[in-house]
């Protein structure tokens, strides 16, 4: 074995962290699944194991794993479901697959075969955790992302309307949970019909996931003209939780379904925000044109 750089030992550093850290993410993951999925995820925590040993023998380091990388990716999972995970730590591997890549060619041919070893059990981990992919939330996304954008787009832009229409927090809250919920039972219906002239079996699951995700994007947009007495600082609170809910959707939508983030985001801030600047605008020269006083 040759003397190894001192960039290419920091490199093998950075691996061999990454790879304690996801044997024991895929080890805590496996104890929370059941079935095939468990024995599938078991067997690639000790293959992650076994990569962070062949590391070792290079480096001769004990290194500790990164818990709060653990400790975040596994309350993301507990939110967002095992192929949110699963996806997300895919990202990683393929990072890892390419930096290994790089990485060979500094070494001898035996020390190669080694590191083309750890780069196959890369590539089979790839595929057994595609296998895994089989989950509700995931075959009804498209269910969810029209509950929360329809909730988005159109609360947002009555909210805006009424805001500046009524000028009353506690009467904004009540007027904007009837249109709300009224709306939430409409969307419900609208995908169950439309489920069922497709033949879809899933039909009433598939609107009730609608429901529900709108009338919780509803809670959450309304909720501050439930504490807040001043209607335009309600209606601030209520457009950086639009942001939030859009940021946390596009995250999910984007992971699961490989999705550049950064597009989806901005397409759904700019429907979203650009709605509610026109109800805003609207309901500003209703109030003025029938003179409306609250």
């Amino acid at each position: 074995m040759k003397k190894i750089s001192t960039e290419d030992l920091k490199k093998l550093i950075q691996f061999q962290i990454f790879e304690i850290t996801e044997h024991y993410f895929y080890k805590e993951l496996s104890k929370r699944v059941k079935g095939k999925n468990r024995g599938v995820l078991e067997k690639i925590s000790f293959d992650e194991l076994r990569h962070y040993n062949i590391i070792k023998s290079f480096t001769n380091l004990e290194l500790k794993e990164n818990k709060f990388f653990i400790f975040k990716n596994l309350i993301l999972t507990k939110i967002f479901g095992l192929t949110f995970a699963i996806k997300l730590m895919e990202n990683g591997e393929e990072r890892a697959q390419k930096n290994y890549e790089n990485l060979i060619n500094n070494f001898e041919e035996n020390e190669k075969e080694i590191f083309k070893k750890v780069l196959s059990d890369e590539n089979n981990h790839e595929n057994e955790l595609l296998g895994l992919l089989d989950e509700e939330k995931v075959n009804f996304i498209g269910s969810i992302v029209l509950g929360i954008n329809d909730a988005l787009i159109e609360l947002t832009g009555a909210l805006a309307g009424l805001t500046f229409t009524l000028k009353n927090s506690s009467l904004i809250f009540v007027v904007g949970f009837i249109t709300g919920f009224a709306a939430s039972l409409s969307m419900a219906s609208s995908e169950y019909l439309s489920k069922k002239a497709e033949k879809d079996e899933s039909a009433l699951k598939a609107s009730i996931y609608t429901g529900i995700t709108y009338i919780i994007t509803v809670i959450f947009l309304i909720y501050p003209y439930l504490i807040f007495k001043n209607y335009s600082f309600a209606f601030i609170l209520t457009l950086i939780m639009a942001l939030i809910v859009i940021f946390i959707t596009s995250f999910f939508i984007s992971t699961v379904k490989d999705l550049p983030f950064k597009n989806r985001f901005i397409e759904m801030a700019v429907l979203s925000l650009g709605i509610a600047f026109v109800s805003f605008i609207f309901g500003y020269l209703l109030r003025i044109l029938f003179k409306v006083e609250v």
